[in-house]
């Protein structure tokens, strides 16, 4: 029996200790992270409580925390969105119509952000705390004890930029309904419907409507534009509120659906433990290890980032909103929407893939549906809406990535159905968006604008890599595969730059056509190729020169000479050393990189984090590993910054030892015990499991990594 109950005793400690481990990876989470500052070197990142892609956001939204707190907002976008069904405690009774919701103040103090929980503290000494669960958000809304009423506030006809048509119905003293439609996203209308259901846990003392300036006290109704309800509350006795709110882009029915079925507990507590721990489930598929703290704390909040988007917007029956506006149902799988395209494709959707296989396969289908209900690929998608944001074709980028890396539970043949009309057929258009704008000028003289061509042959990369991979379909391979090559089409003799052109051929001024950010940045935007650019402009020495001059600063704006740490052309440019017979190179910038640039602060982040692209930029940066190719399954290496990193792969795990943020020069590198002298490493030869062994240095080893080329593909004949 002593045995027993000491063999007992063992477990629960044992238990218990995994259990801190486990809860620490959420904790060390910090949302705050990126949240503040404005324009170009801002995160615009939110601090409030997230699900592993989830369908809701519950934050103070980065655009109008004065309004309380949204049910939707997209992480790192920099453009005001969504910020829908906004809810704010306030003490005391409503007296006066809360209008638009603009004359309140934001919260004042944070008492805890991390992955899955926001505290907040108000100006009127109310406390807020939110958590979600995977389609509801959930707050604790705790009144000051000096008050005896307290009121919540939920705004339908408000959001972050504005609402044309909504409606609020009180349907008891503790629940309502409604819906509101979208406003905009950088310049473009978003006009996608949300539907809402909230209950409180507790009945209300009274409750009213507002319209504009109108305070309808005892109206069970609200609508149109600046509308809401209140509820207010006898506090005196009891000042904690418990409220919740589920949403669907189809019905009120389907709100209230996922009402009851995310409804697992009436405790605040039981919420938000559920919440950390699916958290600390996702963010242990990698485990660090590391002295620095600070780093640590870093590395697992660009990793949370990673995990937000894209998000579930298919309801608990199936049911979503297509792009065409008619209502579908999916079979046995989520449907997915926010997808920020033109950055994810660079980062975010390879680890996705690698870690996710199913859930990204998922992605990769709503993105085939999108494109079945709307006409073709979107760019930028929030909700059922193509924004239009960005150029290029990055949509069959991140289909030919994820696909690479993983994810092939979709359907293939249509994924390159659409990649292929949207690459050959002029003013084809993805509901009112045109998919490749100058189709005609890049199929008649092999060149358009500068920066958007670029965009265009890398897609046409991964285009001909899909085919080849996913179909066997070697003669579309070989036609899209060369004709990434156009490339060469615009590179001037003269000035040894890549250089817009007139469609008569004469060259524009080398300034030209190059969007958000110059020729210097864009002109290594070759990745499957940097052998074939690099020799082009004279070797390797020039190429290296070239650099060495790019990266004298880290911080440059869209309109400056160097590179811009937190700008998505520039995020593969460090690896491009690899390329040349200084490899070195690659991590002594990135190094400089994480020092300089990337902090803990909220502050800390030196660019939009654009729905998790920078935040798998430092994951990839952080491991050692970096997906340079379009379509193509492998990584260019760099110096891991941790002495320990486990990744667990669908099919094994993958050990990286011996990193270090101090020492930033790789000194030799085993691989499975053998020793290793190639800067790039295939996916599929480290996908089932392996150990890396790196031996670091504080002084460049200028020879490792120059015996093996990593591969660039120019024209090809596939037989």
């Amino acid at each position: 029996m002593k045995f027993q109950n000491l063999y007992c005793a063992f477990v629960i400690l044992f238990v218990s200790c995994i259990n801190l481990n486990a809860q620490s990876l959420a904790k060390f989470v910090d949302t705050q992270i990126g949240s503040k500052g404005s324009g170009l070197g801002c995160g615009f990142n939110y601090v409030g409580a997230s699900y592993p892609f989830g369908m809701v956001q519950f934050t103070p939204s980065f655009f109008s925390p004065q309004k309380g707190f949204v049910i939707n907002q997209l992480s790192g976008a920099g453009c005001p969105h969504m910020g829908n069904v906004p809810v704010l405690p306030v003490s005391g009774m409503i007296e006066k119509s809360p209008n638009n919701m603009e004359g309140f103040s934001a919260y004042e103090k944070i008492n805890s952000a991390h992955a899955g929980f926001l505290s907040v503290e108000m100006k009127d000494k109310t406390r807020a705390d939110l958590t979600v669960s995977k389609r509801s958000g959930i707050a604790r809304f705790t009144f000051d004890k000096n008050t005896d009423e307290g009121s919540v506030l939920i705004g339908a006809g408000i959001s972050s930029t504005f609402v044309d048509n909504a409606m609020i119905k009180i349907t008891s003293n503790k629940s309502c309904e409604g819906f509101a439609d979208g406003g905009e996203f950088c310049g473009t209308k978003t006009p996608y419907r949300i539907y809402f259901a909230v209950e409180f846990d507790s009945a209300s003392s009274n409750n009213g409507t507002w319209i504009g300036n109108a305070l309808l006290k005892d109206s069970k109704h609200g609508f149109g534009e600046n509308s809401g309800a209140y509820f207010t509350f006898n506090t005196k006795d009891n000042a904690e509120v418990n409220y919740r709110i589920a949403v669907s882009y189809v019905s009120v029915e389907n709100a209230k659906e996922n009402l009851k079925v995310d409804d697992i507990h009436s405790d605040f507590e039981v919420y938000k433990t559920n919440a950390e721990n699916v958290w600390n489930k996702n963010l242990g598929k990698i485990a660090i290890e590391t002295p620095h703290k600070d780093r640590n704390v870093q590395f697992y909040t660009h990793l949370y980032h990673t995990l937000i988007h894209p998000n579930i917007v298919s309801d608990i029956n199936g049911e979503y909103m297509g792009s065409d506006f008619q209502v579908y149902k999916t079979k046995g799988k989520n449907q997915y929407s926010s997808f920020s395209v033109w950055d994810t494709y660079r980062t975010q959707s390879q680890l996705v893939a690698m870690l996710y296989p199913k859930e990204s396969s998922e992605m990769m289908q709503s993105l085939v549906d999108f494109a079945e209900q709307s006409g073709g690929y979107g760019r930028w998608i929030l909700a059922n809406i193509e924004t239009g944001i960005m150029q290029g074709d990055p949509t069959s980028i991140l289909i030919a990535n994820s696909y690479a890396f993983g994810a092939t539970n979709f359907d293939v043949k249509q994924a390159y159905y659409h990649m292929k009309r949207g690459a050959t057929i002029p003013w084809l258009r993805s509901q009112n968006q045109e998919i490749r704008p100058h189709l005609t000028e890049y199929l008649r003289y092999g060149h358009t604008f500068a920066s958007m061509m670029l965009e265009y042959t890398s897609a046409d990369f991964a285009i001909g890599q899909f085919a080849k991979q996913a179909l066997n379909n070697k003669e579309d391979a070989e036609y899209f595969i060369n004709r990434s090559q156009n490339w060469k089409n615009i590179y001037n003799p003269k000035n040894n730059w890549l250089n817009s052109k007139h469609s008569n051929g004469k060259w524009k001024d080398i300034e030209h056509d190059w969007r958000e950010a110059t020729y210097k940045n864009y002109f290594w935007m070759v990745p499957y190729n940097l052998k074939g650019l690099i020799d082009t402009i004279g070797g390797s020495k020039v190429a290296v020169k070239r650099l060495d001059t790019l990266f004298e600063r880290l911080d440059a704006s869209y309109e400056d000479d160097w590179f811009a740490a937190g700008n998505e052309p520039d995020f593969q440019v460090p690896w491009i050393y690899n390329w040349t017979d200084t490899p070195y190179k690659t991590s002594e910038v990135i190094h400089r990189v994480f020092n300089d640039m990337y902090t803990s602060k909220p502050t800390g982040l030196p660019g939009n984090d654009d729905l998790g692209t920078m935040g798998a930029w430092y994951v990839y940066a952080s491991i050692g590993l970096y997906p340079m190719i379009p379509g193509v399954a492998g990584f260019s290496i760099n110096t891991p910054q941790f002495e320990k990193v486990t990744i667990s792969l669908p099919k094994g795990v993958l050990i990286i030892n011996g990193g270090d943020t101090e020492a930033s020069y790789i000194e030799s590198l085993k691989w499975n015990g053998k020793s290793y002298n190639s800067t790039w490493v295939d996916w599929n030869d480290i996908k089932n499991g392996g150990k890396f062994d790196f031996k670091i240095s504080k002084k460049p080893n200028k020879n490792w990594g120059k015996k093996e080329i990593p591969p660039s593909y120019n024209s090809i004949n596939i037989n």
